[in-house]
């Protein structure tokens, strides 16, 4: 029996310490950053505020203390929002044993570096093993047991198989790979272009304009994957075309949710003070994004009109007209 630390309470990293403690064979410790919170999910057993309908297992330890929570751990799943994860990182390098395991499962860049998750936590690691968890992966559905596939990569084969057989259970199937800059990148970019998707969908500009935007997006995020080193195959497994079609294409999508708000008029800061808490990372992740790019000289024209409705106030009608009208070219 090994322990891991679920670092974030939030959906989805609640939905990972469900998951694991239905696979059993684990010691699992659930971090949440609020007292208030950790109290909340200990005495309801629920994650109220952000999974609510799902029940934590009893042998699910939460604690709000961040060293309580690593003492002992030979896996650290860091699941908090990208923006917080520097901070967390920088309370407990000085605590880190040389064994434990760090494994992002952050889908997101940090916005004034344009570093990825694996990038800022390296930055505090000393020498630790590193990985990062990627692919289509809704919270609700990985916690109600619904089937489910994604990816873990790290540098170290062994590695993999190891974190391979600690996830895997009958509802989730890990593959593994040793792309750890195109897992991220794919789960990173992917939200940007479901913001795009939502906006088309708030539109109601129909399946074919849909269809179109997540195949010229995934052409872009594809671009600036290689150009940072990441795989071309990567883009078209799991962490690729897998978590981009879903985010993209469900009513689940928090980063496709706010997309269809702006497409039908609303503006941001009110539909992100609308989702109480949750956070949709396409929205920091666009500035990253573009910074990638301008630093690699790589085209991302879906990207750039993104950035220019979430941050300049163009009209997404404006953005479309745009889109549509570049110069001819071949795909």
């Amino acid at each position: 029996m090994s322990r891991i630390a679920v670092l974030g309470a939030g959906a989805w990293g609640t939905a990972l310490a469900v998951s694991l403690a239905r696979r059993g064979g684990h010691e699992l410790c659930l971090w949440a950053h609020s007292p208030a919170h950790a109290e909340e999910l200990a005495d309801t057993g629920e994650n109220l505020r952000y999974l609510p309908g799902f029940i934590l297992p009893v042998d699910v330890e939460i604690t709000p203390r961040l060293n309580d929570a690593i003492d002992g751990a030979a896996v650290i799943l860091c699941v908090t929002p990208s923006q917080n994860l520097r901070s967390v990182m920088e309370q407990i390098a000085s605590h880190l044993k040389p064994t434990q395991v760090l494994l992002s499962a952050s889908k997101g860049l940090e916005e004034k570096t344009f570093l990825r998750m694996s990038q800022v936590i390296a930055e505090h690691a000393d020498g630790n093993p590193i990985g990062t968890l990627g692919g289509p992966s809704f919270a609700q559905e990985v916690a109600a047991g619904l089937p489910t596939a994604i990816t873990i990569a790290t540098d170290d084969p062994l590695l993999s198989t190891r974190l391979q057989h600690d996830f895997s259970s009958p509802s989730l199937r890990v593959y593994r790979n040793q792309d750890i800059p195109g897992t991220e990148l794919g789960g990173a970019l992917k939200n940007v272009i479901a913001l795009a998707a939502g906006i088309v969908a708030g539109l109601e500009l129909g399946n074919n304009a849909a269809a179109a935007l997540i195949t010229r997006g995934n052409a872009e995020i594809s671009r600036l994957t290689m150009a940072c080193g990441g795989r071309r195959e990567t883009m078209a497994g799991l962490a690729g075309i897998g978590d981009l079609v879903l985010t993209c294409s469900s009513n689940l999508s928090r980063n496709r949710t706010v997309g269809v708000e702006l497409g039908r008029g609303r503006k941001l800061p009110e539909i992100l003070a609308s989702l109480n808490g949750k956070v949709a990372e396409g929205v920091r992740s666009t500035t990253a994004a573009l910074g990638l790019a301008a630093r690699y000289g790589v085209e991302m024209p879906i990207t750039e009109q993104m950035a220019a409705i979430l941050h300049d106030g163009k009209s997404p009608r404006d953005a479309i007209r745009d889109l549509m009208s570049r110069p001819g070219r071949t795909e």
